[in-house]
């Protein structure tokens, strides 16, 4: 144990070289994890519009909840995103005058890189890289 002259030393060194405290340290990176609940878990749902995976090597999310890393943390506090495959079948087909249409997925830089889909055989194609849809428009010749 440090005597009271000690304490006051260290306290003004610390306070002259910029150091902080351990109390000041501690209430800093003090922590703000959530007790475990006792209750179990119950999902259901992969994602709110989504009850199953849309992967073959995805984990139903309701094994992956009883993962080790998953014990103590409060699940409903945790972001559950919408399931980008369901919501990319809502936005409506793109119709264009060509054979081949540009995707670069909108949005400038936020995009993806230009690429082409080919759409000689009349039916809806999607861009490989965000999902979005092209036709071309029924014309004649």
């Amino acid at each position: 144990m440090l005597s009271a002259s000690a304490i006051i030393a260290t306290r003004r060194i610390a306070a002259n070289s910029g150091i902080r405290s351990a109390a000041t340290i501690a209430r800093r990176y003090k922590s703000t994890a959530v007790a475990a609940s006792t209750e179990p878990k119950e999902v259901t749902e992969q994602a709110p519009n989504r009850e199953v995976t849309w992967s073959e090597n995805q984990r139903p999310r309701a094994d992956i909840i009883d993962d080790p890393r998953f014990i103590q943390v409060d699940l409903d506090g945790q972001p559950r995103p919408m399931a980008a495959i369901q919501l990319i079948t809502e936005e409506p087909i793109r119709e264009v005058e060509s054979r081949l249409a540009c995707c670069d997925g909108g949005g400038g830089a936020l995009g993806h890189p230009r690429v082409w889909v080919n759409l000689d055989d009349g039916k809806p194609a999607d861009c490989s890289y965000c999902g979005l849809r092209f036709q071309m428009k029924p014309h004649h010749h």
